[in-house]
């Protein structure tokens, strides 16, 4: 069950919300947790199994870390074994391809790759379960008692399968004591809103475009069909991601939740640096924190700085898929921030901030194609197409008519978007209003229509797009 389907918006959650409010408080937490798992269950109950056997591991696991006697083995056992189920799940027929092609180089006969399929969300939920045996492991929080909120905290639906990755201490207080108001209620539903136009409106329009492109033969590809079709994955992949997270936040709010925030504008990134600052805020910190800082992070010497720099996004790219593409599209985005650190990242800062911004753009949209890409031969020729300009096919006639006015539409949201002008045109508008002498309950009144018309305008619209159009991936469901 995915948030952008009409199952969920008018059938699950309005039948859990009613629940939630109904149970009293004491046992909100139990519904909640029901409903997660309920919420899982539908994508299959074999992988419901392997949720709550994490559920329950980690739960022991935590109990033992606390006794101390024993800690430093229980944290190595714990993190072991989901390591070992993310492995298992994610990585075992990718091992066994690699394998197979260092066998081939010798002759030797290939090993059958196993056909597994992978659990929506296993990388999410492990890395939030591992957070949480470290945080206890290192007392940054105390460890958690009952199962019920060991079980909310890791399976909670809104966040469960394609995150935010929410670590423990952001939220252990929230599971025990948290308000529902109807201000929280009404920033929710705006919020979750706002998250399903994202993807619905946006995101999966720029998904046909790309995935079109993508699926063009080499001889086919022109450079303006190539621009076109990495600029749309480049807003999709954005919109799509963003799109949920905005959802998750919105649902949180909703069950009194503060789910923390996970993008901010990164295509306005002045450097690959602040990029990772800004796109995919909780893997960045969660690797920061547990993977990076241990290592040595920056307080080593430079060269060893570099090295946990490539360790760190070797394992991102390796996290967001069990590819070599993805590898090295992790990678470039390490070598990059080498390069910054190295002084590039000085030079820049004395540029204008236009051409600071088309730099961080530039290469993260090159590194887009490697994420995208079928594989390197795939990319090779994308790339060559891209700066193909001694071609003979500089235009896609086709492609560009088939870009109808609702396309360019979506494409000019999409770009104001990405770039921040709506949140600036809304500052904009309340400082002409102020301007004016309004009561201040005139405007409140007047706010309030507005967003009122405004949710329920997109909400119809994203209806009408899912009734018509069964058209509905989310690409980061895969990691």
């Amino acid at each position: 069950m995915v948030f952008s389907s009409l199952i969920f918006i008018y059938g699950f959650l309005p039948i859990v919300l009613a629940g939630y409010y109904l149970t009293p408080k004491k046992f909100r937490n139990t519904f909640l947790f029901i409903s997660s798992l309920i919420f899982f269950a539908w994508g299959g109950i074999f992988y419901s199994l392997i949720l709550l056997f994490s559920l329950v591991l980690n739960y022991f696991i935590g109990l033992g870390i606390a006794k101390k006697s024993k800690k430093r083995f229980y944290l190595i056992l714990g993190v072991t074994i989901n390591l070992l189920i993310l492995s298992i799940f994610k990585y075992a027929g990718f091992l066994i391809e690699t394998s197979n092609a260092a066998l081939k180089i010798f002759t030797f006969s290939p090993l059958k790759v196993p056909k597994i399929l992978l659990p929506i969300g296993i990388s999410f939920y492990t890395f939030q379960a591992i957070s949480y045996l470290i945080d206890v492991y290192r007392e940054d929080t105390l460890v958690q008692k009952k199962f019920i909120n060991i079980g909310l905290f890791i399976s909670l639906f809104p966040q469960l399968i394609a995150g935010p990755i929410v670590r423990y201490h952001d939220i252990a207080e929230q599971i025990i004591h948290r308000k529902s108001t109807i201000n929280k209620f009404s920033e929710g539903v705006i919020r979750f809103v706002l998250g399903l136009g994202k993807k619905v409106l946006i995101a999966n329009n720029m998904a046909i475009i790309a995935d079109h492109v993508f699926s063009l033969s080499n001889d086919r590809l022109t450079i303006s069909s190539a621009w076109i079709g990495i600029i749309a994955y480049s807003f999709q992949i954005y919109y799509d991601f963003s799109g949920y997270s905005d959802m998750a936040i919105g649902l949180g709010k909703m069950f009194g939740f503060d789910i923390l925030e996970n993008f901010n504008f990164p295509y306005i990134a002045k450097s690959i640096r602040e990029f990772w600052r800004r796109w995919h805020i909780s893997l960045s910190n969660w690797f920061r924190d547990y993977l990076y800082i241990p290592l040595g992070g920056n307080k080593v010497n430079k060269y060893r700085t570099y090295i946990n720099l490539l360790i760190v996004f070797f394992i991102t790219g390796l996290w967001h898929g069990a590819s070599w593409n993805f590898v090295v599209w992790g990678l470039l985005h390490g070598f990059l921030m080498i390069i910054e650190r190295l002084g590039f990242e000085r030079i820049l800062k004395k540029l204008p901030g236009i051409i600071q911004n088309t730099y961080a753009l530039f290469f993260t949209i090159m590194a887009w194609v490697l994420f995208r890409a079928n594989n390197f031969e795939h990319a090779f020729y994308y790339y060559k197409s891209l700066f193909n300009f001694n071609s003979h096919k500089m235009m896609d006639i086709k492609l560009i008519f088939e870009l109808n006015n609702e396309s360019f539409l979506f494409f000019v949201i999409a770009i104001l978007g990405a770039f921040g002008f709506f949140p600036y045109l809304s500052k904009k508008i309340e400082y002409v209003t102020n301007k004016f002498e309004f009561s201040e309950s005139t405007i409140i009144l007047n706010k309030g229509i507005l967003k009122i018309l405004f949710v329920a305008i997109v909400l119809i619209l994203c209806s009408a797009y899912l009734v018509n159009n069964s058209y509905n991936p989310f690409i980061y469901f895969r990691f």
